[in-house]
């Protein structure tokens, strides 16, 4: 396994920050003239778009997502803030009766959340069907933003807002022409294609892998330090929004009806790991958490922190724990133990990484249990719910006739066709995921860097 590592054009956070929708985001204070139903301002963005009003297209569609994040960590601060509900709960009332134990967390939850919600702003407004905030959760705004840019003659926005959408639906035709006509304009400069959705990790993520490879080991080490905690708190609020509203559409006894609110929900938190993958030169970084590991064990051995060193290789054999060079790497120090003066708890996972590996495994256990009993078998019926649930989820918000596709004067793309997103991607450099850094034969990792 070799780690290979590519100069690359490296965009700030600031940078990727700037010009966003969201420089006039503040969930602490958001402005009160703003304050409307997600739904309206949405629908408002969509019907501009139809009358070819660009200017307020683009407005009412950036309120529409500034909305979306107003309500996105609104719902993630109550959720978090109502989590601990536990450590008011006196348990020794419920001794014998664990049944009424469980739902009276249930109920001091709920009375947390209700009263978490009655004041903030967010929740005063009319809420969004769940169809609308899964347009939102796929990033189609986007689709109606860049056309709204391009005709606002905003090529930095227009660009932007397609590299956000594709970053969610790589797969789309229709935009990936629109991206190939951006990238023939002699005007489109390379920093132009920015995630505008980017969260903070990720910039602190490819600081770090950009110290890696000029060797650049201490400013390694604090920027990845900074990302793992960051990255973290993503994860507990995007999994704490997926314990939002639900749609009742079947009458069920009450376990089973929990049962299926809860299967929805597990599925959810899941699909948080994969979400939050972050992009890195146009290739998705898979195996992210113990990632972000590998990249510290070996930056403390050459900052001849042997300790951490250490920790590291045991939280990322926590997540793979076959790994044949990081093995080495483990039994490198446990044959050195005397000589680094390591002590038993320096062999110890990090607390953080166990927590957060842990869950993964029980969200995963438990959904596999739910699909190995409680998911109906009847073929016909999946193949009915299957059905059901693509019309219901269909995202229709404007006439299916409309043209989201950017073309110059005389209509045509340049020339250009989807070739253009193979190879290493759209910027210089690509950090190869299923690569890694080489281990040690007598010493601690040779990378290799070409």
């Amino acid at each position: 396994m070799a780690l290979r590592l590519f100069a690359f054009v490296l965009i700030s956070l600031h940078a990727l920050l700037a010009e966003a929708q969201y420089e006039q985001y503040d969930f602490q204070a958001f402005p009160r003239q703003e304050l409307m139903p997600l739904e309206a301002a949405y629908r408002h963005g969509t019907e501009r778009y139809e009358a070819e009003e660009w200017s307020d297209c683009s407005h009412y569609l950036e309120l529409a997502l500034r909305l979306h994040r107003l309500l996105r960590d609104s719902n993630s601060f109550c959720n978090s803030n109502c989590s601990q509900t536990e450590a008011e709960l006196d348990k020794s009332r419920f001794e014998g009766f664990s049944e009424l134990e469980v739902f009276s967390r249930f109920l001091k939850r709920a009375h947390c959340l209700k009263r978490c919600k009655q004041n903030l702003p967010a929740f005063r407004q009319s809420q969004p069907s769940r169809e609308i905030i899964q347009e939102f959760v796929d990033r189609v705004p986007y689709q109606f933003l860049q056309l709204c840019y391009y005709k606002l003659n905003n090529l930095p926005k227009a660009v932007a807002a397609t590299h956000t959408y594709l970053r969610r639906n790589p797969d789309d035709e229709m935009m990936l022409n629109n991206m190939a006509f951006y990238r023939s304009l002699p005007n489109a400069e390379e920093e132009y294609f920015r995630d505008i959705e980017a969260r903070p990790y990720e910039g602190l993520f490819v600081r770090a892998a950009k110290a890696f490879n000029i060797e650049d080991y201490k400013s390694c080490v604090a920027n990845m330090e900074l990302a793992i905690p960051n990255y973290l708190k993503e994860y507990d609020d995007c999994v704490t929004v997926c314990e939002g509203a639900r749609e009742i559409v079947e009458f069920k006894d009450f376990f089973p009806s929990i049962a299926d609110h809860y299967i929805e929900v597990l599925a959810c938190k899941i699909n948080c790991e994969t979400d939050l993958i972050p992009e890195v030169g146009g290739f998705m970084v898979e195996k992210f958490v113990p990632t972000m590991y590998h990249y510290l064990q070996f930056s403390y051995y050459k900052l001849g922190n042997f300790k951490q060193a250490v920790s590291c290789v045991k939280t990322y054999l926590l997540f793979d724990p076959e790994d044949e060079v990081m093995n080495q790497n483990l039994d490198y120090y446990l044959f050195h133990h005397d000589h680094f003066n390591f002590a038993d708890d320096d062999f110890k996972a990090r607390s953080e990484a166990v927590n957060y590996q842990e869950e993964l495994q029980l969200l995963k256990s438990l959904s596999s249990y739910a699909h190995q009993h409680l998911i109906p078998d009847d073929e016909n019926f999946r193949v009915f719910l299957h059905n059901h649930l693509a019309d219901r989820d269909k995202i229709i918000t404007i006439g299916a006739t409309t043209q989201m596709e950017v073309k110059d004067e005389k209509g045509a793309y340049g020339g250009l066709s989807d070739a253009e997103f193979e190879g290493e991607g759209d910027y210089e450099e690509a950090i190869y995921a299923h690569n890694w850094a080489q281990g040690f034969k007598g010493d601690l990792g040779v990378i290799d860097i070409s």
